[in-house]
């Protein structure tokens, strides 16, 4: 978190503010926020969001010392990096296994739990199938695929898809 990243959050007053990582050369964040052993370091600029009644949501990586460590700094949500379970199908079980319990964690820290980064069509099912997960967040397939069938079209099946994995929980 950037004393530029909290002024716009200050500025604009949204409902939440999801602090990402940020590299300027990235076209999308490539990994979770590295708040483990910095929570002294961004304690500080994250109170300005919360006390400005903003929910304070941190964009992490899906490990027990990363998720304690968003309690620490008192984030109200947080949002798990998923994309290696998107990209690796050999390793999607033990992926999703840490997904689960990160999930599992957060609740019992009493943290709301989102996630994102590389959902599609095919991975969307199982993470929206996970009772504690809260929103997903899917920009750049749905982008992609209504330049082939339409906006409508490609939110309907997104839409879809996740109704019949929750339905199953």
């Amino acid at each position: 978190a950037t004393e530029e990243m909290v002024a716009i959050a200050l500025a604009t007053r949204p409902h939440a503010a999801c602090i990402v990582p940020e590299r300027r050369e990235e076209v999308t964040t490539e990994g979770g926020l590295a708040v483990a052993g910095r929570e002294n370091e961004l304690i500080w600029h994250l109170a300005a969001i919360k006390e400005a009644g903003i929910r304070l949501s941190l964009f992490i990586e899906p490990n027990p010392e990363e998720i304690r460590a968003a309690a620490t700094v008192g984030a109200d949500i947080i949002e798990l990096h998923v994309g290696r379970y998107c990209e690796d199908e050999a390793g999607r079980p033990t992926e999703l296994l840490r997904i689960q319990q990160a999930a599992a964690l957060a609740e019992d820290l009493g943290i709301e739990c989102h996630a994102g980064h590389g959902l599609d069509y095919d991975t969307v099912a199982a993470i929206a199938a996970i009772p504690q997960m809260r929103e997903l967040n899917i920009g750049h397939f749905l982008m992609g695929e209504s330049m082939f069938v339409g906006m409508p079209a490609a939110l309907a099946e997104m839409r879809r898809l996740m109704i019949q994995a929750r339905s199953a929980i």
